[in-house]
């Protein structure tokens, strides 16, 4: 039944065909458009689960003692343990998980609310597919909650206060929310996190679920166990957000963010001096970071401006702001003309 061609590394079916109910069902309760792929997903995540030893001698071990259907779910459980870390799956597993519990919680509170996968499709933004789901309020397509799964121990909270505009291009929790915000065009995002792979600086500042003014919301679910209590808490607050927001005159959360960073690179500049009188031999650094923060100033005036001219700030707006990349290209040109010519 089975052949490989060795030239290609491909494996060859001629024909193929199972009985049995639990496969049967989850194939018949699937669009006739998904077959193909899942079942391709399928024999992948059985290949990996069988490569493990510890999996196949737990199942040699207990083929004789449990019936087909307690064996079919104690492989499941186990499969998912070892293919949760494997990065390959485990965030299209995690996606798929948490539509599956948002949808089955809409209807257990009588909301109408969706649950949709999106991750693999573009958003608004040029080539950006931030915001894996998309949660449409009342089942309307254009009232949205945007959802971002992030199972990655690299991505830091992301404070704006802390944020070093000139250094490398990183994703985090501040900048995924405004992002998916953005792309979705959303009402309000949510960030996921899975408790054993989640930043520390996260953890200090947010336990179970927190909340980002003006930016979104964080909820840490534990999957390996099945709870997604946290996510349940803070979709149903991003709910309330979204349904009861209103435009005001005056957002005093984001004005915060933009005093906050004023306040910080004022600060930069105050250390300016301190560098000065220690060190005469620093001129050059000290030209850069005044041209630097000279851009820095100018650049948080302009949004500024816009803030107090509109009463508020669009999502890609925020998301440009939080960026900073018009002003890291200004700066390359003047670091090279300092370092030229002085």
């Amino acid at each position: 039944m089975i052949k490989l061609n060795q030239q290609l590394k491909r494996v060859e079916i001629d024909s193929f065909e199972i009985e049995n109910s639990i496969v049967f069902n989850y194939f018949d309760n699937l669009p006739a458009s998904e077959r193909n792929d899942r079942l391709l997903r399928a024999i992948y995540i059985g290949v990996l689960a069988l490569m493990e030893d510890r999996i196949s001698a737990f199942l040699s071990k207990t083929s004789n003692e449990l019936g087909t259907e307690l064996e079919s779910l104690k492989m499941i459980f186990e499969m998912k343990k070892e293919l949760f870390y494997k990065s390959a799956v485990k965030g299209s597993l995690a996606e798929e998980d948490i539509a599956y519990f948002l949808n089955n919680y809409f209807t257990e509170k009588k909301l109408r609310d969706k649950a949709i996968l999106i991750g693999n499709t573009a958003g608004i933004l040029p080539q950006n597919k931030t915001g894996d789901i998309i949660c449409e309020i009342d089942g309307l397509s254009d009232f949205k909650i945007a959802i971002e799964c992030k199972f990655d121990k690299s991505i830091k909270l992301g404070d704006i206060e802390n944020k070093e505009i000139f250094t490398k291009k990183t994703d985090t929790a501040w900048s995924q929310l405004i992002e998916a915000q953005a792309n979705r065009e959303a009402k309000v995002s949510i960030i996921v996190f899975d408790i054993s792979l989640i930043d520390i600086s996260i953890i200090r500042q947010f336990d179970n679920v927190g909340y980002i003014p003006g930016v979104g919301l964080i909820a840490i679910i534990n999957s390996q166990v099945g709870d997604y209590s946290n996510l349940a808490i803070a979709y149903m607050l991003a709910r309330d957000i979204a349904v009861n927001s209103k435009v005001t005159d005056l957002d005093k959360d984001l004005l915060m963010v933009l005093v906050n960073r004023i306040i910080k690179d004022l600060n930069e500049i105050l250390s300016i001096k301190t560098l000065v009188e220690s060190n005469i031999e620093n001129n050059k650094s000290i030209l850069k970071q005044l041209e630097k923060n000279i851009l820095l100033m100018d650049f948080n005036r302009q949004y500024l401006k816009k803030f107090l001219q509109d009463g508020t700030l669009t999502k890609s707006d925020l998301l440009r702001y939080y960026q900073g990349d018009d002003i890291k290209d200004k700066f390359r040109i003047i670091e090279k003309d300092i370092e030229e010519n002085y």
